[in-house]
């Protein structure tokens, strides 16, 4: 097995870069891409150890876009793998979309502040462990706090869009996310695009117009899909010219029900989707 999203504690994941390849090890994957949230910081503890323990290791980020949703659930992420040379103007870029993001954090802690539930910025950085701070860590805090019984509860109740302690999150242009990814050697993927929240009337369009923009992949197999929407997902990729890869999200104790190497309806990630992108081969 493969698995080319995976998250860890430099974002949103219960483990650390090393822990995280370690257990890839134990489930017995042959090579692993970590795609945290907009940033870098991961990378290379997860590849020292990967050379430990004899992993093919592939760099990667998954990046925020700005995107204007027809629904309120509607989100865009942009997945860079195989990234070789992130430079100056690609680390400028996380710089800003940090500071953007604790912008929207301190936000969210006044707006808890408002509704009596009393907590400073270093307690949530503290939940954190260091990594980049966010909604599951606030989700967190809450349930610390007993405001809710559980992470699931936390979002359905106060964090998800449309619930009081939402705040929307700025990200990049899509075309500024294409050109660092681009530019740093790495492969810009389209993350789980029946997150878009488009209907298959305006999906294949939309996806048609990234690839005109630039657009050289499609993760066209996550676990929130269903396998028949998989299924078309890979197929308009194919007849777009797109690389095809697969993931599970995995994030660890917080989303317990992703495993490594598994994508929807539980299906195996297999080391053979490498063969179909080439500039991958040599990780």
């Amino acid at each position: 097995m493969i698995d080319l999203h995976t998250h860890s504690r430099a974002s949103d994941g219960s483990l650390t870069p090393s822990e995280l390849i370690q257990t890839a090890k134990k489930r017995g994957l042959s090579a692993i891409a970590l795609t945290d949230h907009d940033t870098l910081d991961g990378l290379e503890e997860a590849r020292e150890e990967a050379a430990k323990q004899q992993i093919r290791f592939i760099p990667g980020i998954e990046i925020d876009i700005r995107y204007d949703p027809i629904t309120v659930s509607g989100e865009f992420h942009l997945l860079g793998l195989g990234l070789r040379e992130p430079g100056p103007v690609f680390r400028e870029a996380l710089e800003e979309l940090s500071r953007l993001r604790e912008v929207r954090n301190r936000h969210i802690l006044e707006q808890m502040g408002e509704m009596g539930i009393k907590a400073d910025y270093d307690e949530v950085r503290a939940i954190s462990g260091g990594g980049t701070l966010g909604r599951p860590h606030f989700a967190a805090l809450l349930v610390q706090r007993r405001v809710v019984k559980n992470r699931e509860q936390a979002f359905e109740k106060y964090l998800g869009k449309g619930r009081p302690l939402y705040i929307s999150k700025e990200g990049l242009e899509f075309t500024r996310a294409l050109q660092i990814i681009r530019d740093a050697g790495g492969i810009p993927v389209l993350a789980h695009p029946m997150s878009l929240y488009l209907g298959w009337g305006r999906l294949p369009a939309f996806i048609a117009d990234l690839v005109a923009q630039g657009l050289l992949g499609i993760e066209a197999w996550h676990p929130t899909a269903k396998v028949r929407s998989c299924k078309r997902l890979e197929e308009l990729g194919k007849s777009l010219g797109l690389y095809i890869t697969a993931g599970s999200d995995f994030h660890g104790t917080s989303r317990p029900d992703r495993k490594l190497g598994l994508t929807a309806g539980d299906r195996k990630i297999e080391d053979t989707l490498l063969d179909s992108i080439p500039p991958l081969r040599n990780y």
